[in-house]
């Protein structure tokens, strides 16, 4: 099969890594700007315009299957391009907690809402699904997700961006769902395994309209408590948040203006909440039995075994 992958960031590239190393597919990587690094290293790149559609028409013309990492107005011009290609299969910038899980109007939505109505009214042209992988455990990474090129532009890519900063020893644990004190739970994978279930799932015949994956899950009270482990410190500081007090605090940030803020307890809440959480063994794990995940104690032991 022909795979295009729209976007360079770092969850792109890694896909398409695996996708290189690991099958005999074809492989083209779209982006805005000549990319020479990549060619040198032996992807075949081409230079696409989402505003122009006959330069999106043009890239993906004899493409089978288009997994995206583009968000916004960029994603819409693409899915239309694929449909006018006769392009089978699309996969939508995602990767986070189940969709259905997401309030209409979510704050975090950054278009993606936009783009699974638009996948759903081209239901009969192209097939689709959602990954679904929780939340990625590059977010607990030594220098944040944006050490590995993801989460650039959401306001929550930097180190101890999202519930635990590992370096300063500070938590803001959103651990109830609800007041009654019930535990929430998440759902976590690293991108690298997020690649692997990824491109095994391009040889499936047929694709449902999610597949979820997960690394582990964990309550994030048992969470916090692990990463206090690996590092082998004790918290600074640290407070237990339930949603009504995510809440005031991000009406708090609200008043004040404080826009990173606002993001970061975003995500709290989306936490707390369950929407990072999903039935384990994932679809893609019962599928594919034979890909097992870096457990996240694993992850975080390598990721952060020479800071002090």
């Amino acid at each position: 099969m022909r795979i295009a992958i729209a976007g360079t960031c770092g969850l792109a590239l890694i896909i398409a890594q695996e996708i290189q190393s690991k099958t005999s597919h074809q492989l083209v990587i779209l982006s805005r700007s000549p990319q020479p690094a990549l060619i040198a290293a032996g992807y075949q790149c081409q230079v696409v315009d989402y505003m122009n559609t006959s330069s999106l028409q043009h890239a993906l013309m004899g493409v089978d299957t288009v997994i995206s990492t583009v968000n916004g107005n960029p994603q819409l011009r693409l899915i239309e391009a694929a449909v006018f290609c006769r392009v089978r299969r699309f996969a939508p910038a995602e990767f986070e907690g189940p969709p259905h899980l997401t309030p209409t109007g979510d704050a975090l939505d950054r278009g993606r809402g936009l783009a699974r109505a638009h996948l759903q009214h081209y239901r009969n042209s192209v097939q689709s699904t959602v990954f679904v992988c929780g939340v990625l455990y590059e977010r607990f990474s030594v220098n944040g997700m944006q050490a590995h090129r993801i989460g650039m532009n959401t306001g929550y890519g930097n180190e101890g961006d999202f519930i635990v900063n590992a370096r300063k020893m500070i938590a803001e644990a959103p651990v109830y769902s609800d007041s009654a004190g019930t535990m929430a739970n998440i759902c976590l994978t690293s991108v690298y395994d997020v690649a692997r279930f990824v491109v095994r799932a391009l040889d499936m015949p047929q694709w449902p309209a999610e597949m979820t994956m997960c690394g582990q899950r964990i309550s994030i009270n048992a969470l916090v408590e692990l990463i206090k482990t690996c590092r082998g410190r004790p918290y600074s500081n640290i407070s237990y948040q339930t949603p009504d007090t995510i809440r005031y605090e991000l009406s708090l940030a609200q008043m004040s203006g404080d826009v990173n803020k606002q993001r970061r307890l975003l995500t709290h809440l989306a936490a707390a909440e369950g929407r990072y959480d999903f039935a384990t063994p994932a679809y893609l794990n019962a599928s594919f039995p034979d890909i097992k995940p870096i457990s996240f104690r694993d992850w975080f032991m390598r990721n952060w075994a020479s800071v002090s």
